[in-house]
Protein backbone atom coordinates (compact mmCIF):
# COMPACT_ATOMS: atom_id res chain seq x y z
CA UNK A 1 0.00 0.00 0.00
CA UNK A 2 1.26 3.18 -1.04
CA UNK A 3 1.87 5.76 1.27
CA UNK A 4 0.56 8.93 -0.03
CA UNK A 5 -2.54 10.07 1.42
CA UNK A 6 -2.09 8.43 4.85
CA UNK A 7 -2.47 9.81 7.71
CA UNK A 8 -0.65 8.17 11.30
CA UNK A 9 -2.86 7.30 13.86
CA UNK A 10 -1.95 7.37 17.65
CA UNK A 11 -3.60 5.89 19.92
CA UNK A 12 -3.67 3.75 23.31
CA UNK A 13 -5.68 1.43 24.37
CA UNK A 14 -5.99 -1.13 26.81
CA UNK A 15 -3.93 -4.37 26.57
CA UNK A 16 -7.25 -6.37 26.46
CA UNK A 17 -8.00 -4.48 23.29
CA UNK A 18 -4.24 -4.69 21.90
CA UNK A 19 -4.11 -8.29 22.69
CA UNK A 20 -7.44 -8.49 20.23
CA UNK A 21 -6.14 -6.73 17.69
CA UNK A 22 -3.34 -8.90 17.65
CA UNK A 23 -5.96 -12.09 17.37
CA UNK A 24 -7.41 -10.24 14.51
CA UNK A 25 -3.94 -9.78 12.71
CA UNK A 26 -2.96 -13.47 12.77
CA UNK A 27 -6.56 -14.28 11.61
CA UNK A 28 -6.58 -12.03 8.98
CA UNK A 29 -3.06 -13.63 8.05
CA UNK A 30 -4.19 -17.07 7.78
CA UNK A 31 -6.94 -16.46 5.94
CA UNK A 32 -6.14 -14.08 3.35
CA UNK A 33 -3.49 -15.18 0.92
CA UNK A 34 -1.78 -11.42 0.27
CA UNK A 35 1.07 -12.03 2.06
CA UNK A 36 2.20 -10.34 5.12
CA UNK A 37 -0.79 -8.54 6.99
CA UNK A 38 -0.03 -5.33 8.80
CA UNK A 39 -1.93 -3.97 12.20
CA UNK A 40 -2.64 -0.76 9.95
CA UNK A 41 -4.22 -3.22 7.29
CA UNK A 42 -6.59 -4.48 9.40
CA UNK A 43 -7.83 -1.59 11.38
CA UNK A 44 -8.35 -0.05 8.16
CA UNK A 45 -10.49 -2.65 6.59
CA UNK A 46 -12.12 -2.84 9.98
CA UNK A 47 -12.82 0.79 9.38
CA UNK A 48 -14.42 0.30 6.13
CA UNK A 49 -16.50 -2.28 6.80
CA UNK A 50 -18.25 -0.05 9.56
CA UNK A 51 -18.60 2.84 8.04
CA UNK A 52 -20.19 0.90 5.00
CA UNK A 53 -22.60 -0.78 7.42
CA UNK A 54 -22.92 3.02 9.58
CA UNK A 55 -24.27 4.00 5.72
CA UNK A 56 -26.40 1.08 5.26
CA UNK A 57 -28.02 1.85 8.68
CA UNK A 58 -28.53 5.27 8.08
CA UNK A 59 -30.09 5.11 4.71
CA UNK A 60 -32.83 2.51 6.13
CA UNK A 61 -33.26 4.90 8.79
CA UNK A 62 -34.17 8.32 6.94
CA UNK A 63 -35.96 5.91 4.66
CA UNK A 64 -39.71 7.56 4.20
CA UNK A 65 -42.98 5.46 4.23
Amino acid sequence: MSDQGRMQLNVRVDKETYEKLDEIVEYYQQNTKIGRVYKGDVLTDIIHKSYEIMEKQKRIQNRKY
